[in-house]
């Protein structure tokens, strides 16, 4: 009886263990699956917690997500490949050029500038404009002039012509007549001027200054009933159109610059209106100040739209490849850990791949490797597609992409 009792209750015990072993089993497993268990954005897949919560950045609830394997692959139906607008594009050899990006400025071009002097002391009687800033055109007056020194020479010529009639035969009179003219020419005096006053005989001790060019008057140098010597400035006219584009260099980039070579300018402000120029001057010299090399192209300005002093942008090409890789920018993912490309694998499907760049310009980026030609790479769509390896496999650090 003792032997049976003590049967049953050994049978009793080994059953409650039993089931306090399943229990535990099943409590760690329910812990183990909890352990998996991570939660992430849908808006901002890059914000992971192991706990619910909401997003830092937009507010959302984090939604659950759980490591279903390390599969890189996806599959998408075409109403979700419609709506994330993925693209692809296969991939072959291409061209691929970089480029600085350097500093400018407009300036006036010297060579389209007149500095209007006197030819003769006198008093100015008239300025026909008296403040900087006024446009001008070629022929207009500028300002009269009161001269002794052109009477006399006036008084000179009338002379020489009445010797020349008196005495047709002596050439002396012919050329003291055409000697007096050239300096009534060299005096600013026009050949309309001149045959009026050959016909009149009639001196005038004033002289009106015409604008040797079109463009705008920068500076006036005096003002009306002041004398002024032979050789004084009296205006300044600046031609406005075509204006210089300078830009400095360091001398370790001199290598990449040369006479010719075609350029890209971007004025500010007019950014959608790019200019093609070349390269026409590169300066012997360091600037002394700033040990700098000074660089310059020419560009047309017709209306005046660009004026002096405005900032620019100069594009320079210094880096050119043949036959390479390239992608878009935006076919790239980057994070902390490398950089990735999502590539077609098949009908709907899609895998994640690290790549390894080099150089890269606004637009695309030269793959050093990770693809091949004739890969279909997701040019658009690929964030999306990131997002949803997130929520379905828990993210691109859960996976083998090795």
């Amino acid at each position: 009886m003792k032997i049976l009792k003590y049967i049953l209750f050994s049978i009793l015990f080994l059953s409650f263990l039993a089931c306090s072993n399943d229990q535990k089993k099943k409590t760690d497993e329910a812990k183990t699956t909890e352990a998996k268990e991570t939660y992430t954005c849908p808006m901002h897949p890059q914000i992971v917690e192991d706990h619910p919560a909401t997003c830092p950045i937009c507010g959302m609830d984090l939604v659950k997500v759980n490591a279903q394997g390390k599969s890189k692959g996806l599959m998408l139906s075409d109403a979700q490949i419609k709506l994330a607008n993925i693209k692809t594009q296969k991939i072959g050899g291409s061209n691929f050029e970089n480029a600085k990006l350097i500093n400018a400025r407009l300036v006036i071009n010297p060579l389209n500038t007149a500095i209007v002097s006197s030819k003769f002391a006198g008093r100015v009687d008239q300025l026909f404009y008296q403040e900087a800033g006024v446009k001008i055109n070629k022929g207009q007056p500028i300002y009269k002039i009161y001269s002794e020194e052109l009477l006399t020479l006036q008084k000179d010529y009338i002379l020489n012509i009445k010797q020349q009639k008196a005495f047709p035969q002596e050439n002396i009179y012919g050329n003291l007549l055409s000697a007096s003219k050239n300096k009534l020419k060299l005096y600013g005096y026009s050949e309309n001027q001149i045959n009026k006053l050959s016909v009149n005989q009639q001196t005038n001790p004033y002289i009106t200054v015409f604008a040797p060019i079109g463009g705008v008057i920068s500076e006036i140098n005096i003002s009306e009933g002041q004398y002024v010597a032979e050789g004084s400035p009296v205006f300044k006219i600046e031609n406005l159109n075509q204006l210089w584009v300078e830009a400095d260099i360091y001398p370790s980039e001199i290598a990449d610059v040369k006479i010719g070579q075609s350029i890209n300018i971007s004025v500010l402000g007019y950014e959608n209106e790019p200019i093609k120029s070349k390269i026409e001057f590169i300066s012997p010299q360091l600037e002394s100040n700033s040990q700098i090399i000074t660089i310059r192209t020419n560009i047309n300005n017709l209306g005046n739209k660009f004026q002096p002093g405005m900032q620019a942008n100069l594009s320079l090409p210094y880096f050119s490849k043949n036959n390479i890789i390239s992608l878009p920018n935006d076919a790239v993912l980057r994070d902390e850990k490398g950089n990735y490309i999502w590539v077609k694998t098949g009908n709907n499907t899609f895998e994640i791949r690290m790549i390894e760049i080099g150089s890269e310009n606004e637009k695309f980026v030269i793959v050093k490797s990770g693809i091949k030609n004739g890969d279909e790479v997701v040019i658009t769509g690929a964030y999306l597609l990131s997002s949803e390896l997130i929520l379905k496999k828990g993210g691109i650090a859960e996976l083998e992409l090795n």
